[in-house]
């Protein structure tokens, strides 16, 4: 187990066995030895390997696995394999301490993700996601107003929302489904945390799409699109686009495609997109205003206030409800929570008031 883990640990961090061997001074054959389980590094070797990969040792000895099953990208390129295989070793680790949490209690807090009822087997056309949407929304009780907190959303409906460290540019989302070693199987989104949040959003309701379209989509429709069309108006609804803006219009205005990225969690990109697809504007004012858009260099960066990342929340509050009811010791939860005992004690007792959320 500690082999795999040291392995793991390494990919993750992005570093050849040479290159760690140097940092815990070390050959790069007693690495590999490590790896292979033909050598067992000491304590102190263990604590140099753990600060080497950023991780605390307690990852080397965690007895919770999964396996992250049809894991799919959204990235781009430039993001290749040996950064896919890294990027997975994170979100393993991040999954395993949320499987290990969930364990321990008597019966499970986490809902059973599975698709709203009465959606349709296929979907013909892209314009058909509009009203599959809408269907959805309705199904889980959303109305068609903005949703103020996507991550809460999801996690309500049992997804495993993952907010992973990564700092390559070429990635944006991932959907997996992580099985434990019992069998259970949990669906997983997760996104990365460079992006400002109305990114992260589209993200997650794409990867969401992934989940909801999976199998429903006519052979001539491109996945990507389809999702991509699903995020757009899971996040705004024709509906409200159209009340909003007006049934036709001839140009917007930037200050009004602001005001609604702040209150749909939309950016001011992805509303020029809805206002086209609802047939607000016409293919040609939707061009025009995407040259203007781009001239301004508003598709690299936003102006304004950019809209606050997403948190997930959930597991933080289910580790001090486990420890709150004893399922859990105080060392296990900072472990989960991956904090020192010292700062541990303090935010328990709200000595802080920037309490971090973790991972």
């Amino acid at each position: 187990m500690i082999a795999d883990r040291i392995r793991q640990a390494r990919l993750a961090a992005g570093l050849t066995l040479g290159a760690l061997g140097e940092k815990v001074g070390v050959s790069h054959t007693a690495i590999q030895k490590y790896e292979k389980g033909l050598l067992t590094p000491s304590s102190s070797q263990l604590l140099k390997l753990a600060r080497a990969c950023g991780i605390r040792t307690e990852y080397f000895f965690r007895t919770h696995t999964v396996d992250l099953l049809q894991p799919e990208f959204r990235k781009l390129a430039t993001f290749g394999k040996t950064a896919q295989d890294a990027l997975k070793i994170k979100v393993i680790e991040l999954i395993e301490k949320r499987v290990e949490l969930l364990g321990a209690f008597p019966k499970s807090p986490l809902l059973e993700f599975a698709p709203p009822p009465g959606l349709p087997q296929r979907i013909h056309a892209l314009d058909e996601i509009e009203a599959f949407a809408d269907l959805v929304r309705n199904a889980w009780q959303l109305g068609m107003n903005p949703i103020a907190d996507l991550t809460d959303t999801l996690e309500g409906l049992g997804l495993l929302v993952i907010v992973v460290d990564e700092e390559n540019p070429g990635f944006s989302g991932l959907t997996a489904k992580a099985r434990t070693e019992d069998g259970r199987l949990y669906p997983v989104v997760a996104v990365s945390s460079r992006w400002p949040g109305d990114r992260q959003r589209f993200t997650l309701a794409h990867e969401l799409g992934h989940l909801l379209l999976d199998g429903r989509l006519a052979d001539d429709i491109d996945e990507e699109k389809a999702c991509d069309r699903f995020a757009g108006a899971f996040l705004a609804p024709r509906v409200a686009v159209t009340q909003l803006l007006g049934q036709q219009r001839h140009a917007l205005e930037w200050q009004e495609l602001y005001v609604l990225k702040h209150e749909f969690g939309l950016s001011m990109g992805g509303w020029l997109h809805r206002a086209k697809q609802c047939g607000v504007i016409t293919d040609s004012a939707h061009l025009t205003m995407v040259k203007r858009f781009s001239a301004k260099g508003w598709r690299k960066a936003e102006p304004g206030d950019p809209l606050p990342k997403e948190h997930p929340r959930l597991f933080d509050q289910l580790v001090y409800r486990a420890l709150a009811e004893q399922y859990i010791s105080e060392g296990k939860a900072a472990e989960l929570l991956g904090i020192p005992m010292m700062r541990f004690h303090k935010e328990r007792q709200l000595v802080t008031s920037d309490a971090v959320a973790h991972q």
